[in-house]
């Protein structure tokens, strides 16, 4: 029997089964550097904002932000190549350093009852595969994920906002075990 932590069950024995993918916020030595620079890549100062009712979608750790955090509105390009998809957006952060996100392998729990996400699945020339973008629900989206992945030609998949279309984190397929 599978569990939700990715093991399984068998003799009193559990057995951790491979990651089938890899959650990304946005990395922590990009949001340490925007912070002590004091203005985002596309030279937006940093405002710090109190989020009163909490809520805000934090790209730092994957989680909804709590009442009076402190967060700061910043653009963010998620892509690191040129194309036609390097779209820059915005997104919230923690004002001051966080923990980051530390479930890479997990479906982020904070996001797990938002509202509908978009996963946007890209090739490996960078192209947008399109007959396979989805609207995915949070309980649905490891097996939207396996799916998307079970196309080989699918490199990394975008998990967006339904609502206003922006970046939320990125998936991709796990790394190759050493020596495979």
């Amino acid at each position: 029997m599978a569990h939700a932590d990715g093991c399984t069950g068998k003799e009193d024995k559990m057995i951790i089964t491979p990651a089938t993918f890899h959650i990304s916020a946005i990395p922590p030595q990009i949001l340490d550097r925007i912070r002590a620079a004091g203005k985002d890549d596309f030279d937006n100062p940093l405002e710090v904002i109190v989020d009163e009712e909490g809520g805000s979608p934090l790209r730092c750790c994957l989680r909804p932000a709590a009442p009076g955090d402190r967060l700061a509105l910043i653009a963010y390009q998620p892509f690191s190549r040129p194309g036609p998809y390097a779209e820059v957006g915005p997104v919230f952060i923690h004002a001051e350093g966080c923990a980051g996100y530390t479930e890479p392998s997990r479906y982020p729990s904070g996001y797990r009852d938002w509202a509908t996400m978009i996963f946007r699945p890209y090739h490996f020339d960078g192209r947008m595969a399109y007959p396979a973008i989805a609207m995915v629900d949070g309980p649905q989206a490891e097996q939207a994920i396996e799916t998307m992945f079970a196309d080989p030609t699918i490199e990394f998949i975008h998990g967006r906002n339904v609502y206003a279309g922006c970046y939320m984190f990125a998936i991709h397929r796990p790394a190759p075990e050493p020596g495979s």
